[in-house]
């Protein structure tokens, strides 16, 4: 190999990224204002300075695309937030919390969601296998932070770990719709209120949750 050509080739791999990069956020703000169906690869694709050509370089397909931008989505996520296992519930829920207040600063991801969330209800839409595998994956994770709180001692030994794992998932979901259409809403103090009374209901000790060890944010 030439090694001549190294730096060039790792300036063309610094071009790509930087384009699918592009092509992905703007295809979020696509899917939130239009939803899957009603948004197209060709407007993607000049909103994002590229040709539809660039565009399918990167992405074969529409289909490819949205599931991409939501892989994306959740993986950014659990990076920055779930990296770490936290050590005990307290510290779980004040990162739920911390999620939730992220997700209020980036409202596109945030109506994205909503939108391709209720749309992908039909079996045939190209995202339902995507939440239908995501919701289950959460559920399990939920259900384990609240087990390992259980095994510890920190919340009460008859606790319905997977019920309460399903309601809480309910709660976070209600919230950020009701933001989505009214951006008055609260969603992260909402949350931690609610938290707030679960931690008072499920701990040992019938305490507030605990105050956060340290700010994320």
């Amino acid at each position: 190999m030439d090694v001549k050509h190294e730096p060039a080739r790792r300036g063309s791999y610094a071009v790509g990224d930087e384009r699918r990069t592009r092509i992905l956020d703007t295809a979020v703000a696509h899917f939130a204002q239009l939803g899957f169906r009603g948004t197209s690869l060709a407007r993607i694709a000049k909103d994002a300075g590229l040709t539809q050509g660039g565009l399918l370089h990167h992405f074969r397909t529409k289909e490819a695309l949205l599931v991409s931008v939501l892989e994306a989505s959740d993986e950014n996520d659990v990076e920055q937030f779930f990296a770490e296992e936290c050590a005990t519930v307290a510290e779980w829920f004040h990162r739920l919390v911390d999620l939730a207040a992220h997700n209020a600063d980036r409202p596109e991801r945030t109506r994205m969601f909503n939108a391709l969330v209720g749309e992908s209800g039909d079996p045939e839409h190209p995202a339902h296998a995507f939440f239908t595998r995501r919701y289950r994956t959460l559920t399990a994770d939920a259900a384990q932070s609240l087990h390992r709180g259980v095994d510890s001692g920190e919340l009460r030994a008859d606790t319905d770990c997977p019920a309460e794992a399903r309601q809480l998932l309910a709660v976070m979901d209600g919230l950020q719709l009701q933001w989505v259409l009214d951006q008055s809403v609260d969603m992260p103090g909402q949350l931690h209120a609610y938290l707030d009374r679960l931690y008072r209901a499920l701990s040992t000790a019938g305490t507030p949750l605990p105050d956060a060890a340290r700010p994320r944010r």
